[in-house]
């Protein structure tokens, strides 16, 4: 599969990279890897609007600076490759429209529960991070990883593991990392660009939705919703919702963390961390995946109710 997929990058003409919505730092750092290999025949897609642009923390990665967005992509590509895109509903609007009509696609990803969307799909679930499961695919195919391409893939697996943290992370994604290291990349630099960076705006907003945080199941589950009203009150975007999930998670005695955000289309996108349950039973209940530990759905109700959905579908898990 490494080698039919490799040919097919080589003899295309032009190529899309689609990041998944809600771009995380794992997907975007694939994408910026992948196109630092392939140079000026690729595109990024990252899957916001250009006002809304690029997540502020991985704006130094500089293949970014060109990114096509939801309302700048065009039509123009004989090859599209989704990078940590779980699974084909996280890519929407046009840009669903192209893949679904296009001969020529790829999936790149890590999920388990990725079921394999695409004409072509290298899938390695359980893997720490889509940036792995490249460095693997460059590693086998015996590709140079410059510089440019080590700390993209280094920004995805920092990010994707917590820094090393997770439950996925194992001797080859450390092997993996200091392979990395050799190019001469900067790690500290990284980290502090990736973490060390944050808008005070988001700072008191995380802090006013932690505040108000509510427990549920004897203290085991902790969860926070967050309206489109406060959104509004400290004028921040849907990447500063990032890490509110892993800070309630942090808690003692608390299993899992559930941050519930509502959408304009009157849904809400939960995003579910925990600490030793299995969270896909719960999401797969509402069509959603991602990991064992770090999972997210959406689901066609109000917050207030889609989180006693939740907590029944939790419920039914702890013992």
């Amino acid at each position: 599969m490494t080698k039919e997929i490799y040919e097919k990058i080589i003899n295309a003409k032009k190529v899309l990279l689609i990041t998944h919505v809600n771009p995380d730092g794992d997907t975007l750092g694939s994408a910026c890897a992948m196109k630092e290999f392939l140079g000026e025949k690729a595109d990024i897609l990252v899957q916001t609007n250009e006002k809304t642009g690029v997540p502020y923390n991985y704006k130094f990665l500089a293949p970014l600076k060109e990114a096509k967005f939801l309302d700048t992509v065009q039509d123009e590509y004989d090859l599209l490759i989704a990078l940590d895109v779980a699974s084909i509903d996280r890519i929407v609007e046009f840009p669903r429209k192209i893949f679904d009509k296009s001969k020529n696609t790829i999936n790149i990803d890590h999920h388990k529960t990725n079921k394999g969307y695409a004409k072509l799909n290298l899938v390695k679930g359980g893997y720490s991070s889509t940036g792995e499961v490249l460095y693997d695919f460059f590693n086998e195919l015996n590709i140079k990883i410059s510089l440019k391409m080590a700390e993209a893939l280094y920004a995805a697996i920092l990010t994707d593991t917590g820094c090393f943290k997770y439950e996925t992370v194992t001797k080859d994604t450390f092997l993996a990392v200091s392979k990395l290291l050799e190019t001469g990349i900067d790690t500290s630099e990284i980290a502090k660009k990736c973490y060390d960076n944050k808008p005070k705006n988001m700072i008191i907003f995380q802090a006013d939705v932690i505040s108000n945080a509510k427990f549920a199941l004897n203290g085991r589950a902790a969860y926070a919703i967050i309206t489109t009203d406060i959104m509004k009150k400290y004028n921040v975007k849907n990447e500063h919702t990032e890490g509110i999930a892993e800070t309630l998670r942090s808690i003692s005695n608390v299993d899992i963390s559930i941050v519930l955000k509502e959408n304009s289309d009157k849904t809400t996108k939960a995003s579910l961390r925990s600490k030793t349950i299995d969270l896909t039973p719960v999401v797969e209940k509402f069509n959603g995946g991602g990991h064992k530990m770090a999972a997210g759905c959406t689901i066609k109700k109000h917050a207030a109710c889609a989180v006693e959905l939740i907590l029944d579908e939790i419920a039914k898990c702890i013992k």
